[in-house]
């Protein structure tokens, strides 16, 4: 029996790359007929004489593919791939939402970044503006408020600057009386 297919649009998976190879690999996958997905930002990077604003890969060392997981030959043998994110010998799937909401993160007109993977702290929706609807981790850093959106089975993050004012706080587990990640966290450590 085959695998079943619980939706008709194909799935997306993560390649891990070698060092700087992300641009190379995501042209090659593309070349090859991948949909693929290589989320970047803008960073102005300085040195003694100049400063220079530079592309940067959001997810150093990794970039998102869609299906095409029976060519995958074909996508091992691409010069500085090292393999597919995968559960033993089983490819990964990465979640669409998360995939959707990296990529509005990306294309939004607001400044992004890489952040470390975050597990707790208050969990948010965006109800208004250019993420209306996405949902994240926000973090507040002196005077900048910024909404971390991770893909999980990575263990990455990105952060994007928003209004406080758009967002509202999603009840983790209201059954359980919790509020936020960390009163959940707290709750379950005592």
């Amino acid at each position: 029996m085959g695998e079943s297919n619980h939706s008709a649009e194909p799935r997306w998976y993560a390649v891990c790359t070698k060092h700087q190879h992300e641009p190379s690999v995501a042209k090659m996958l593309v070349a090859k007929g991948f949909e693929v997905f290589y989320p970047t930002y803008s960073a102005v990077h300085r040195w003694k004489d100049r400063s220079k604003e530079l592309e940067m890969p959001l997810f150093p060392g990794y970039l998102f593919f869609q299906g095409g997981l029976d060519r995958r030959l074909h996508i091992l043998t691409i010069p500085g791939v090292f393999t597919i994110v995968s559960f033993g010998d089983t490819p990964a799937e990465i979640p669409s939402a998360e995939i959707d909401a990296i990529r509005r993160v990306v294309f939004a007109p607001l400044k992004v970044e890489p952040h470390p993977y975050l597990a707790q702290g208050d969990c948010v929706r965006v109800v208004r503006g250019p993420l209306a609807g996405l949902s994240g981790v926000l973090e507040r850093k002196k005077d900048v408020v910024r909404l971390v959106v991770s893909v999980e089975l990575l263990g990455r993050s990105a952060a994007v600057e928003i209004d406080a004012a758009s967002v509202e706080r999603i009840p983790l587990a209201p059954q359980l009386g919790y509020h936020t990640w960390t009163e959940r966290a707290f709750n379950l450590s005592n």
